[in-house]
């Protein structure tokens, strides 16, 4: 593994807990963990059950004992490492967004697909398609519990940067996060609207804002930023919210809204999705509920209703605990585990693939053109 930080304890818990969980074919053996700092990578190491520790990802690469290298680094280096991961012959698990431009995602993707025919799989990581909500969710839409699709509609809400005085982070600046709030939160329901209707956006309509253009830096990054003010602030250099509409195939319509200044929003992920059957909508602050809604019914006793997704036929929960009792975030990323074990195993293609990645990217990216466009606002008459 390639970082330490918030998903690196993240993945880890993942990878520690599969094998005791699941049933697997392979098992895996964390190896080694990679950070810049040496003190600080060690620990993460001891911390979360990884045998070694490395300064150098080059060097974690060349190892002998390392099959698959899974990236947790900011944006910005995600090509690199996963370039030279698959050049090695390393299967590769890297984290979402899957790079900071297209161009760099498509080299990533050719990669992937040129490394499949030797053997090597590639996986995204889009751990909410994971959860068994929204797991159950595209069965049923696939199943056609609510027909045809209409509306798809989808929020993340996030209030961690409504404080102006919060600190000017890397994820505050294109070069290394290539973009804020889209790219962090919009890249998560921009491939659930995709995973759960089963189509692809065709276009998009789309607007931005940063609201705090200035932050204060904390000291040791003053001498790394050309944009540094007297007063000891810096640039940011990415949006603060999202909003745009899509269309899909079949006609039906999306909506999307991301923001870090939704004060009082922890980590609010919501979606609805209106077919002509039915609805479901999902709230990830109450992540083992699934409310549907069968249109079919008669007017007289229809309605909303609460699936409790905790039973051993619901995604990923014949290997947990007895109905009733739930699971959290955390269990996301040992069921990305354990697909990916499988993947590797069996040898086929995982889901969502670097192509998957690919197209999530040139949907942020049409964002991105279509929120220039429409910079100017037509005015409305008084």
């Amino acid at each position: 593994m390639v970082g330490y930080a918030f998903m690196g304890a993240a993945h880890s818990q993942g990878w520690r807990t599969a094998g005791r969980v699941f049933d697997l074919p392979l098992r895996p053996e964390l190896s080694v963990i990679c950070g810049r700092d040496a003190q600080a990578v060690q620990a993460a190491a001891d911390r979360h059950g990884w045998a070694s520790a490395e300064t150098d990802w080059r060097a974690l690469i060349a190892r002998d004992d390392v099959d698959l290298v899974d990236i947790c680094t900011p944006g910005d280096s995600h090509a690199e490492i996963a370039l030279a991961a698959l050049a090695a012959g390393k299967h590769v698990l890297c984290e979402k967004p899957l790079a900071n431009t297209v161009e760099e995602a498509e080299a990533m993707t050719s990669a992937a697909e040129a490394a499949h025919a030797r053997g090597q799989i590639a996986m995204v990581g889009f751990n909410y398609r994971r959860l068994p909500a929204t797991a159950l969710a595209r069965r049923m839409v696939a199943e056609g519990r609510i027909g045809t699709l209409r509306h798809v509609r989808l929020t993340y809400l996030q209030d961690w940067l409504a404080d102006p005085q919060s600190p000017l982070t890397w994820r505050l600046r294109k070069e290394q996060a290539g973009s804020g709030s889209l790219g962090d939160l919009g890249a998560h329901i921009v491939d659930l609207a995709q995973f759960l209707a089963g189509e692809q956006l065709t276009g998009v309509s789309a607007l931005t804002e940063t609201f705090v253009r200035r932050r204060p830096l904390p000291g040791a990054q003053a001498g790394g930023l050309s944009a540094v003010a007297a007063d000891g602030t810096g640039e940011v250099t990415v949006d603060d919210a999202a909003l745009f509409t899509g269309r899909f195939p079949s006609g039906a319509l999306a909506s999307f809204e991301a923001t870090r200044y939704a004060t009082g929003r922890k980590n609010a992920l919501r979606l609805e999705l209106n077919g002509e059957r039915g609805s479901l909508s999902f709230d990830l602050e109450r992540l083992n509920e699934l409310w549907y809604h069968d249109a079919t019914e008669p007017d007289e006793h229809a309605g909303f209703r609460r699936i409790l997704v905790t039973e051993p036929g619901h995604p990923y929960l014949e290997a947990w605990w007895p109905p009733g009792h739930g699971l959290g975030y955390e269990h996301t990323f040992v069921h990305q585990a354990r697909d990916l074990v499988h993947a590797v195993a069996e040898g086929r293609t995982p889901e969502p693939s670097f192509a998957d990645g690919l197209q999530v990217q040139r949907v942020l990216a049409a964002v991105e053109e279509s929120a220039e466009k429409n910079s100017v606002f037509t005015p409305i008459a008084v």
